[in-house]
């Protein structure tokens, strides 16, 4: 099994996180990137010896990776399930929702102090790009997202976001890590797509919102897809206007 530095978790978004949580983060990360491959049998004795811990955190560590279907524990050990391409595609199908669904409430209220937030973080983007730093920039991008739909105060639709996160945060890093090394130039336009979500949210303009989620979606969804989830929440905003009248 080859390792690198590229796939393991980064340090710095640890500093909070329990002995087991950081074992889980490792391994996500490990098992996300394909270097623990789906079939692998892991021992709980030889990851307590890796990561210097005791079977305790390691314990905590497969729950947590049970929960999100990544392991199955078993009576013969733990198997490594891993992601499938449709399961990665699920998970944007999620996030697009989410993100339609945020939106039509964003434009109901008062979105000045929102898009002063998201101005804040998307300067940090930049620097992290200039440095070319993609851990960073991968850190503020989820940021960017999350400040969006916690905007919105929704207990529910923040408890799918914070279940999701775990998964697409270590889908991000690795993208932004390759991205750094072979396709540099292409922050330019992540920049720009982001600048547009902030436009989009301060003039509560649907059609920029319809033309960013374009340009954040559409390399990863299949065609069609942000158009019919976009036509689905403007029909569910006119019904609920229409009942309330």
């Amino acid at each position: 099994m080859t390792d690198s530095n590229e796939f393991h978790y980064p340090q710095k978004f640890l500093l909070k996180a329990s002995a087991g949580e950081r074992v889980a983060c490792e391994l996500r990360m490990r098992i996300i990137s394909g270097v623990i491959e789906s079939g692998t049998i892991l021992s709980e004795n030889k990851i307590a010896a890796d990561y210097a811990v005791s079977r305790s955190p390691i314990r905590e560590a497969l729950k947590i990776l049970a929960s999100e279907n990544l392991i199955r524990l078993g009576r013969m050990g733990v198997e490594v399930i891993g992601l499938t391409e449709k399961e990665i595609q699920e998970i944007y199908d999620v996030r697009l929702l989410i993100e339609t669904f945020v939106f039509e409430r964003i434009i109901k209220m008062d979105t000045g102090k929102l898009a002063r937030e998201l101005s804040k973080i998307l300067e940090m983007m930049k620097i992290a790009i200039k440095y070319r730093d993609a851990d960073e920039f991968a850190l503020q991008d989820v940021l960017f997202h999350e400040s969006i739909i916690r905007s919105i105060d929704h207990s529910y639709m923040l408890m799918i976001w914070d279940n999701l996160k775990p998964v697409m945060e270590c889908l991000i890093l690795l993208s932004m890590r390759l991205r750094v090394k072979e396709e540099y130039e292409d922050f330019t336009r992540v920049i720009r797509n982001h600048e547009i979500y902030i436009e989009a949210i301060e003039s509560k303009d649907r059609n920029l919102m319809l033309e960013s989620l374009h340009l954040n979606f559409d390399d990863v969804q299949v065609q069609g897809t942000v158009d019919d989830l976009w036509m689905s929440q403007q029909m569910q905003a006119k019904g609920a206007v229409q009942k309330n009248d």
